[in-house]
């Protein structure tokens, strides 16, 4: 499958500087609303990856995302959420970000770019054969989570992914991936927009159809 990065190419929409605050609002809703469209196309992918979750949770293992910037922070907010929302124990979903604990507010320079600091954050949780692995990557090529999915799969430790093109190679990585593509942002490459929203949908149906 051919590989396009289509999250980082041009804007629909030229001259945004000149456009009025209710131009870009009624713009910006016009490309939300592709959002939801796109994960519906994603369903089968989304199901077949929820199912592994589970799978794995009733054998005692643990759920971890991993990413990087609004990625790695998406993961992490699902984590936190899972306890209060389902009354799950703290550690059963684990949210790792590219930079640790600073990241989540500040921007942690190359920490993303990684090729090893991923498996080592999974190591220092002792991942094992039982835990379940979900990388989320809207351009589908992090060296963070790809490297640690890579290092999973030679584990045996079973691996999912959330992207937002097709045919990337995160998702290539992955034994369960879940491609959303949503296509160009408002604001060109700017992958917490449309990509990021449509993580976040997926995230709260993956942690929410396997908790209940």
């Amino acid at each position: 499958m051919s590989f396009t990065r289509t999250t980082e190419q041009d804007s629909n929409y030229n001259g945004l500087e000149q456009m009025s605050v209710s131009e870009l609002l009624q713009h910006i809703n016009t490309e939300d609303k592709t959002v939801p469209l796109a994960v519906e196309n994603a369903l089968p992918q989304i199901e077949r990856l929820t199912q592994e979750v589970i799978k794995q949770l009733k054998q005692g293992g643990r759920l971890f995302y991993m990413g990087a910037g609004t990625s790695g922070r998406l993961g992490v907010v699902d984590a936190s959420e899972c306890p209060p929302t389902f009354g799950v124990p703290h550690g059963m979903v684990v949210g790792l970000i590219a930079g640790g604990e600073t990241a989540i507010r500040k921007a942690v320079e190359f920490a993303e770019d990684s090729s090893t600091q991923g498996w080592a954050d999974l190591q220092e949780h002792a991942i094992t054969e039982k835990d379940i692995v979900i990388g989320i990557a809207a351009s589908g090529t992090t060296p963070y989570v790809l490297h640690a999915l890579e290092a999973c799969n030679q584990n045996n430790i079973p691996t999912g992914s959330i992207t937002c093109n097709a045919g990337s190679p995160v998702a290539q990585m992955s034994k369960y991936p879940v491609e959303v593509v949503v296509g160009p942002e408002f604001v060109t490459g700017s992958s917490r927009m449309k990509a990021g929203t449509a993580q976040k949908l997926v995230l709260n149906m993956i942690s929410t159809a396997t908790m209940i």
